[in-house]
């Protein structure tokens, strides 16, 4: 079996569940520190999917970083398998909430120079929505070199 870098139980891997738990973290902060987010649906889905990738990023990475002090790489199908699918199903909501994000937000902004929410309020809102982006990168590439390791099976 081949070792793919970015796949569980390697230093890449560490590193992109850290950035991912990370960036979801600031993203969520970001968005719940401002007052009446709940009023938006693709801010209450941004909040929840963040809150959903938080302790997913965060177990995968204390895993890898289990696996590399044992020096064991996490090589068995099943667990591949759970850590794929959960990749791939996180990696489109995120996706999915961020940019549903971002275009409510560019509506908030509005185009003709009429603002519908406090620019302090709006820049906490857009910085989430960066985050959240960010997260989904780093999703993404975890979950393109698992899913490469689990064909190479």
């Amino acid at each position: 079996m081949k070792s793919v870098p970015g796949s569980v139980g390697t230093g890449v891997s560490f590193a992109l569940r850290l950035g991912q738990a990370i960036f979801s973290s600031s993203s969520l902060f970001f968005m719940s520190s401002g007052a009446g987010f709940y009023s938006y649906t693709a801010f209450c889905f941004l909040v929840t999917i963040m809150g959903l990738v938080i302790p997913w990023s965060f177990t995968l990475a204390l895993i890898d970083g289990y696996s590399i002090l044992t020096k064991r790489p996490i090589h068995h199908q099943g667990i591949l398998q759970v850590v794929v699918l959960g990749d791939l199903v996180l990696w489109i909501l995120t996706l999915a909430a961020a940019s549903s994000s971002a275009g409510v937000l560019d509506l908030l902004i509005g185009a003709d120079d009429v603002s519908f929410c406090p620019p302090r309020l709006c820049g906490k809102y857009q910085i989430s929505a960066v985050m959240a982006f960010l997260s989904w990168f780093l999703s993404m590439a975890s979950s393109l070199s698992n899913l490469c390791l689990l064909s190479s099976w």
